[in-house]
């Protein structure tokens, strides 16, 4: 059910960090390696990120699958930010198409991402609502403002206004987990939210890695910049990734990482599958397909299996090979 990757530090390219990594983001909408649930991301893209100067991010989203858009290649070379958040969708069953149900969703200087489901969507989103929103027209505000009728744009609705009563990121993430499971509401809640300056993301539900580096500087020796990466899953098998434990909730900037656990679940409730993994360091692992292709577009092979019981429409990406890593 998705995947998703924020990035802070240093300029670097839409391309470095999307496309070239050997299991990049880009190569992860059709092979991921970690993923617990669906095999494929092909329901669409969304990329976010912030111009210095700007605290208010750019988008730029697709309702069809990232090696499907012919304008990517373009606009990954050339863009460049110290502010980074990106996902590929895999559907809720039942949730809307199209680039606006295509993460991150936005809201002033904030980006978010919801890699997971809902349980029981549309229909529990209405007890959700009742429980959790202002009575009356306010409550029906917010549910008119959604950008999309899907799941993740609700809960992002949820979480939003908590940012805007003053809690803190990861403050908002974890509260507003704990107020859905009290309402008798499951799921998989992998939330990513930043707002450019750091990144906050919960565990909850499926697999979360983050990867702190020293970018090369002129003659190889380090630079006192560090960078973080925040993701679903490694891009690379090298050295660094950190797993974060199922139903902890991290906060990142590049200068340090914090994990802390969420409140347990309510008893009696569905507890998110995978509790209690262990943070541990990414071991290489054989890959299940073919190399990520030089830019989307490329021919079709044969297509792509069948995600949440609907045939997928598009083919794979034609398999190349390619020794790209990420450039910073």
């Amino acid at each position: 059910m998705c995947r998703h990757l924020a990035y802070l530090g240093p300029p670097a390219t839409l391309r470095s960090l999307l496309t070239d990594p050997p299991h990049s983001l880009f190569r992860q909408a059709w092979a991921p390696r970690r993923q617990r649930h669906g095999t494929v991301n092909a329901d669409g893209f969304g990329i976010g990120w912030y111009a210095d100067g700007d605290p208010v991010p750019a988008r730029y989203r697709r309702g069809t699958p990232i090696w499907g858009d012919p304008s990517l290649p373009d606009l990954a070379r050339v863009t460049r930010s110290r502010a980074v958040l990106a996902a590929v969708r895999s559907a809720t069953q039942g949730s809307a198409p199209g680039e606006q149900a295509a993460a991150p969703f936005a809201d002033g200087r904030w980006l978010f991402s919801h890699n997971g489901r809902l349980d029981g969507w549309p229909e529990s989103a209405a007890e959700l609502a009742a429980a959790l929103l202002p009575a009356g027209p306010p409550g029906a505000a917010v549910l008119l403002s959604l950008e999309a009728m899907v799941d993740s744009a609700f809960l992002w609705a949820l979480i939003g206004r908590r940012l805007r009563g003053g809690d803190d990121m990861a403050a908002a993430l974890a509260a507003a987990i704990a107020a859905i499971e009290a309402a008798g509401a499951t799921g998989r809640f992998n939330f990513l939210l930043t707002d450019g300056q750091a990144i906050a993301a919960t565990a909850c539900g499926d697999t979360l890695w983050y990867r702190r580096a020293v970018p090369a500087g002129a003659g190889g020796e380090p630079v006192p910049v560090m960078s973080v990466t925040v993701a679903s899953e490694p891009d690379d098998d090298l050295a660094g990734w950190t797993e974060v434990p199922d139903r902890h909730v991290l906060t990142a900037t590049p200068s340090g990482v914090s994990v802390r656990p969420l409140q347990p679940a309510p008893p009696g409730g569905s507890p998110s599958p995978g509790r209690g993994a262990r943070t541990r360091s990414a071991s290489p692992r054989p890959s299940p397909a073919p190399g990520v292709p030089p830019a989307p577009g490329v021919p079709a092979a044969p297509g792509l299996p069948a995600s949440h019981g609907r045939q997928a429409r598009r083919g794979v990406p034609a398999p190349t090979t390619t020794s790209a890593s990420k450039g910073s």
